[in-house]
C-alpha cells in the first residue's frame, strides 16, 4: 500500500433514471445521482461510488460533494496506505464520499494484487453470495410480481410497508399470502414507520405468516422497547438506518434485535462495514449487507463486502433492475445466487461515456 502512488482521482457527477419509483416510509425517489470516482496509479484505474441518500443516514449531497473535491486536491502522490489512513481520521461525516473513495482505493489496491476485491478483504471469501429479490412497496404488489420473483430463483423477497395505514397493509398481506409461492418468505422493511404500541398490534396480526424478518419497526429505536417486541415476534427483528452514526466501541449485544443490515456507504465503507459485520458474529447478531440502489460503481463493490463477511443469509443486492440506465454492467443473480468473478478488482468496468 505504501508503495502505490495515486495519479489523481477523478470525480464524474451521473443522474441516473429509476423504471419506476422507489416509495418507503421515509419518502421516496424516481432517480439516482451521485459521483464515479475513479482512483488512477500507473495506468490503471479504480472506481468507487458516491450516491448519498439522507434518509438512509449518509450526508448530504452538497457534503459529499465538497467531502470529494478535498480529496480531489489531496490526493495526487500520496501512497494509497496514507490515503486510506487520512479517509479514518478526516472523513468520518461524510460516509458515502469516504465509501466511495475507500472503494476506488482498493479496487486499485486488489488489481495491483491480483486478487478479487473481497479476497483483499476475506482471503477465503466465497465466489457467490444468495440474494433476496426487491419488489418495493407492498401497495403496488400484485401476485404477478410474486410469482416472477419466484421463477427468478427468489426464496426472500423484500417489501417496503408502513407506506399505508397498518390495517390497509396487514390486509394486503393476507390476502397475498394464498398466492405466495411455495418455500418463499416475506423480509419487511418499515422504514422505522410505526410507534410501540402500534407495532405490537402488528406484529401479533403477522403471526403465523412466512415473515422472513422485519426491518426498522420503530419510529423511535428504543433498545428495550425493541428487545420487547424481539421477544413477541417469531422471526428475526433487524435495525438498518438506526445504526448511523454507531460507534466503533458500542455493544452490539444490547441493539434489542436479532439481526443488523450493514449498507456501507453508511458505514463509511468496505472495511468498516466488514469491522461492523465480524463484532455482529461476535455478539451473536445476525448480519447481511444491502446495497443503496446506488449504479453499478457502488454495487460491484457491495457484492464483493457481501461474500466477505461469509454470511449466508440473502442479501439486498438485487437492485440494479431498478435502474434504466448504469454505469457499466452490473453484477446480476440467477436462481437466486449472486456469482463474483475470479479476475482481480471490484468486478466494475464502466461504460466509455462513464469514463
Amino acid at each position: 500500500m505504501e508503495q502505490l502512488r495515486i495519479d489523481r482521482f477523478r470525480i464524474r457527477p451521473y443522474d441516473l433514471p429509476l423504471r419506476r419509483d422507489w416509495r418507503s416510509a421515509r419518502g421516496g425517489f424516481e432517480r439516482r445521482r451521485g459521483w464515479l470516482v475513479c482512483a488512477e496509479s500507473g495506468g490503471a484505474v479504480g472506481f468507487g461510488d458516491c450516491a448519498p441518500m439522507p434518509a438512509a443516514g449518509t450526508e448530504t449531497s452538497g457534503a459529499a460533494a465538497a467531502a470529494l473535491s478535498l480529496a480531489r486536491d489531496d490526493a495526487p502522490g500520496r501512497s494509497v496506505g496514507t490515503f486510506l489512513r487520512m479517509l479514518d481520521d478526516r472523513f468520518t461525516s461524510t460516509p458515502a464520499a469516504r465509501f466511495a473513495l475507500e472503494c476506488a482505493l482498493l479496487d486499485l489496491l486488489s488489481q495491483t494484487d491480483g486478487v478479487p476485491l473481497r479476497r483483499l478483504l476475506t482471503r477465503d471469501a466465497p465466489d457467490a453470495v444468495p440474494v433476496n429479490g426487491i419488489l418495493g412497496a407492498l401497495a403496488t404488489l400484485t401476485a404477478a410480481d410474486l410469482q416472477q420473483a419466484a421463477e427468478a430463483g427468489f426464496r426472500v423477497v423484500k417489501l417496503k410497508v408502513g407506506v399505508e395505514e397498518p390495517a390497509s397493509e396487514v390486509a394486503r398481506l393476507m390476502a397475498l399470502v394464498p398466492v405466495l409461492p411455495a418455500d418463499t418468505q416475506l423480509r419487511l422493511d418499515a422504514n422505522g414507520a410505526w410507534g410501540y404500541d402500534e407495532a405490537c398490534r402488528i406484529l401479533d396480526r403477522l403471526s403465523g405468516l412466512p415473515i422472513e424478518s422485519l426491518e426498522e419497526p420503530l419510529r423511535i429505536p428504543d433498545p428495550n422497547r425493541l428487545q420487547a417486541l424481539q421477544e413477541r415476534a417469531g422471526f428475526p427483528l433487524a435495525r438498518d438506518e438506526s445504526l448511523a452514526g454507531l460507534t466503533s466501541d458500542a455493544d452490539l449485544g444490547d441493539l434489542g434485535v436479532r439481526r443488523i443490515v450493514i449498507k456501507p456507504a453508511v458505514a463509511g465503507g468496505l472495511r468498516s462495514a466488514l469491522d461492523l459485520s465480524q463484532r455482529a458474529a461476535k455478539a451473536g447478531i445476525e448480519a447481511l449487507v444491502t446495497s443503496v440502489v446506488e449504479s453499478a460503481a457502488g454495487l460491484w463493490p457491495t457484492a464483493q463486502l457481501a461474500a466477505a463477511t461469509g454470511s449466508m443469509l440473502p442479501h439486498g443486492l438485487a437492485t440494479a433492475d431498478w435502474l434504466t440506465e448504469d454505469l457499466g454492467v452490473p453484477p446480476r443473480s440467477h436462481r437466486g445466487l449472486l456469482s463474483l468473478p475470479d479476475r482481480p478488482g471490484s468486478g466494475f468496468k464502466p461504460y466509455p461515456a462513464s469514463e
